[in-house]
Parts: C-alpha cells; structure tokens; sequence
C-alpha cells in the first residue's frame, strides 16, 4: 500500500486545523521556525480554522512574534468547521498531514480523524484524552491500515517526553529493561505559571466519564501483558519521594495509558520484552499537600454532578487555586517555566535470564525541556510531523491508530528533540 507520505500531489505538507485557538497559535509559530527541515529542506504549510478573520490575526502575530513580515502573506487559510464534514474533507485532501489542534478532543476531536482516514491525509493531535485515544483505535485502526494513513494521538508533552523516554531508557540500557518508574517535577520563574482551561475542562469530562474508559476497555479483549522480572510495586496516593526529594502523586494524566498501548504494540509486532510502568509527579512541600487535597477533595465531589461541573467550567482559577485560567500564561511565564522527568528503570544485564531471581541492574534516565504547554507540546507535534514527513520508511509498514512510541520507535524523532530543547540524557 503507497503511503500518501510520499504524495507530492498535496498543495500542504502541514496543514495546522484550530491554528487560531490558544495552543494552536504557538503551534504555527513553531511550523514557521521549523521550515527549513521539511523534505528537501523546504515545507509546505497552511493554517486553517472556523474563522478567516482570527487566521489572519494569528499569522500577523507569529509574523511579529518571529520578525517574519512575509508569514501574512505566504501561509495559505482554509476555513474549515467540524461541524461542516465537507469543509474538513477539502481540508484534508490538500494535506500529507493534519495537525489537529481542537480541544477537547472528546467533543471535536473524531470528525477530524474520520476525515483524515477517509481522505488519506495523516493526523497527529495533542490529547491527553485516554478515552478519546483508545476508543479512536478500536473504531478507525483496520480503516486506517488499510489506507496507509497514521492516526497518531497525544504527540504533546502528554505524552511524547514519556513514552519516547522509556524508549530512551530500554535502548540504553544494557540488557533487558523490565520496570520503569518516572518522577515529573515542574519549575516556574519569579512571574509564576499557570495553564489554559482547556487541559481543565478535559480533565472534567475525563473523570465523569471513567466508567465508559472501563468498558470501553473491556471491548478490545486484551490479555494482560506477560510480567518480565520483579513485579512493581504500587505506590501510595501519596508519599515522599526519596527519587526527587519531594513529596509525590500518581500522575493523573494520559502518560501511563499511552506507554502501556506502546509496550503491547513492541510486544506484538515486534516480541519485545514488555515494560512495565509507573507514573509519579511532585507536588512539592507540606503547604501545596494541603492546598492539594483540598482542591482534590473539592474537584472530586463536584465533578460527579452536571452542576458541580458547570461551576468547575465557569470558575477555574478559584477551583484550581489559579493553576487553570481562562486567559492562560503570558509569554514571561512561558519562557520563565520548564519540566523534568526523571526515569528509574531496573532489569537483568546481558547473559542474565529474566525468569530467574531479582533485576540485577538499574538505570537513571532524564527528559528535560521548557514550559509544558505552549512551549514543549508544539515543538514535540511539530517534530512528530516532520518524522513522518522525512523519515516514512522508518515508520511501521501499515498505516493505523498509534502511540508515539508504536511509531517512532525506530526514528530519530529522539534527536530531533534533542536538537530543539528536549534533552533525553542518561544520568
């Protein structure tokens, strides 16, 4: 089956849908910067959205933003609504790939990828969504294998530092790597940071709708994974953290799922030794435990309720102690923020026979970048995209719904990274 990633009839490499939305905008700005490394050294790219007028907006800003006049000009706009299945069907037959920025994805996020795998254009987007990730395989993965198109979903920082880490950290192990455990800690500059409501309001819906993730799961009829080495242990909802220094929480996003679709990917198709995984986040000292538990308390009793939500929507800077706000950081916050993910792993050397006694080895891995949100998302989306653009016979021979790790496993999407400010480094 030809890939469309090799068409050449496609006026668009990359076609950025919801440029004009919070994330979006940082999105074009870093399509712009990265130009130069499209196929043949050169990209071809439109913006697209509801809204002529706010498209327009966005490309005068970036143009100012980056000191690039001619970006008003040059970058073409398609108006395209998802709720016009024929304006994201002309949209999608003029790109190799869509870059899908319209949150959440629960509500807005499946037209776009029917379009896609209908019209043969590849889709990356930026959820964090587990429910709308997985329940995206089991309803478009056969369509899209047989197209030869890549449906892949959560190409942000949830969860491209994550899972390529772990990647990372079994291909530089040396032996067979059988557990990992990743400690996330954040740091923000003297302005303070802060996130869009967009990643709240999908948080919201997420945890009110836990119970369908669940039987949704039960649909794919998956074996449990084989358990390779000492099973891991589960940690408390809360505990101290002698890894970070810190006190720490099970992390609550997408990051777990993702890695676990991915080390059963490696295990299928490539009879890998599966990875088990655990995922943790700093939450700091005593103060910001109690601040916590309290807003954790609070968010977990409202959100089983259409009111509780409605008010968790309206208000989220009083709910979420001004850490989701409705206008999102400035620029000072961004550039004054950044993450770190430390990864743990421990396996069996060389020789060393997995099914007999303890792990006798471990490794100590780091991905380190900016701000989160608007700053390491766009350029993890972004580098996905030109992967697939430079690299397509890297890439698994069919098309389908996949993790980043399923696909980029045998990339240098790791080097491109590192080329931008995500530093994957062995401690």
């Amino acid at each position: 089956m030809a890939s469309v990633a090799t068409s050449t009839s496609r006026p668009y490499h990359i076609v950025i849908f919801g440029a004009s939305g919070f994330t979006g905008q940082f999105v074009v700005e870093e399509v712009a910067r990265t130009v130069s490394e499209g196929p043949k050294g050169s990209l071809k790219w439109a913006v697209a959205g509801r809204s002529k007028e706010k498209l327009e907006k966005v490309l005068e800003q970036a143009a100012g933003a980056l000191g690039e006049p001619e970006l008003k000009t040059e970058v073409d706009i398609i108006v395209a609504d998802v709720g016009e299945p024929d304006s994201l069907a002309a949209m999608c037959k003029q790109a190799v790939i869509v870059l899908n920025c319209v949150g959440p994805y629960r509500f807005y996020g499946e037209p776009v990828v029917k379009a896609c795998v209908e019209n043969e254009a590849h889709y990356i987007d930026i959820s964090g969504e587990p429910q709308f990730l997985e329940s995206m395989q089991y309803d478009y993965h056969d369509e899209a294998a047989d197209k030869g198109v890549y449906i892949i979903g959560s190409s942000g920082f949830d969860s491209i530092p994550a899972d390529m880490g772990v990647i990372y950290t079994r291909d530089h192990f040396n032996g067979t790597l059988t557990a990992v455990e990743s400690f996330l800690t954040t740091s923000t500059g003297p302005e303070g940071g802060c996130i869009h409501d967009g990643t709240w309001q999908s948080a919201i819906h997420g945890f009110a709708d836990s119970v369908k993730l669940k039987i949704l799961r039960r649909k794919f009829n998956y074996k449990p994974l084989p358990t390779v080495g000492s099973k891991i242990k589960r940690r408390g909802v809360m505990f101290f953290s002698n890894e970070i220094q810190q006190y720490a929480v099970p992390f609550l996003g997408s990051d777990p799922s993702v890695v676990r679709r991915t080390q059963r990917f490696l295990v299928e198709e490539q009879q890998a030794t599966p990875v088990q995984y655990g995922a943790y986040a700093g939450i700091g000292g005593i103060a910001n435990i109690v601040k916590l538990l309290f807003a954790g308390m609070m968010f977990l009793c409202m959100v089983k309720f259409a009111y509780g939500r409605k008010l968790l929507i309206k208000f989220p800077e009083f709910f979420s102690f001004g850490y989701f706000t409705k206008a999102g950081p400035t620029r000072k916050q961004i550039e004054g923020s950044s993450f770190q993910i430390a990864f743990y792993g421990e396996g069996y050397t060389e020789g060393q026979d997995p099914s007999k006694g303890k792990p006798n080895s471990k490794i100590h891995t780091v991905v380190q970048g900016p701000e989160v949100g608007y700053v390491t998302t766009p350029i993890a989306m972004v580098q996905a995209a030109l992967t697939i653009l430079n690299e397509p016979t890297e890439l698994p021979k069919k098309g389908g719904v996949y993790t980043p790790g399923a696909v980029f496993a045998k990339t240098t999407l790791i080097d491109r990274l590192n080329n931008h400010g995500i530093k994957f480094s062995v401690i």
